[in-house]
């Protein structure tokens, strides 16, 4: 069962990478909002690309994904720390704006006026 482990390895790596971007000091990435949103492993585990979004917008996801570059030997190192792999995979960052268009699609549901479906009585369902 090739691809149940390998699901379990991305959502292995997802979750320590989370972990691991709590404990940056890079302004960049601290002083912001980060979400790691979606992992993707190769399937020889050589590359893993990682897209991360903020609330913020995709100008600042883009000033993160800079300092992440920049700390990806540490961030890569303190993966290899945390997990059992044999090979640690090589770290791609990509910007993503999947949070912020999340929003705004529940602000446009919230903004919709559509009147609620009156509610029958049980009584009178039955008649």
């Amino acid at each position: 069962m090739p691809g149940h482990k390998m699901g379990r390895t991305t959502e292995d790596i997802k979750r320590e990478l989370t972990a691991i971007l709590r404990e940056l000091k890079d302004p960049r990435v601290k002083d912001c909002l980060l979400s790691v949103v979606r992992v993707e492993v190769t399937n020889d585990l050589s590359y893993c690309t990682v897209y991360v979004s903020t609330v913020e917008g995709m100008e600042r996801s883009k000033a993160a994904v800079g300092g992440l570059k920049s700390a990806a030997g540490f961030i890569r190192r303190e993966l290899g720390k945390s997990l059992k792999l044999r090979h640690v995979p090589e770290l791609i960052f990509k910007a993503t704006d999947s949070i912020e268009y999340g929003a705004s699609i529940s602000k446009i549901l919230a903004d919709l006026d559509i009147p609620e479906a009156p509610e029958e009585d049980d009584e009178n369902a039955g008649l």
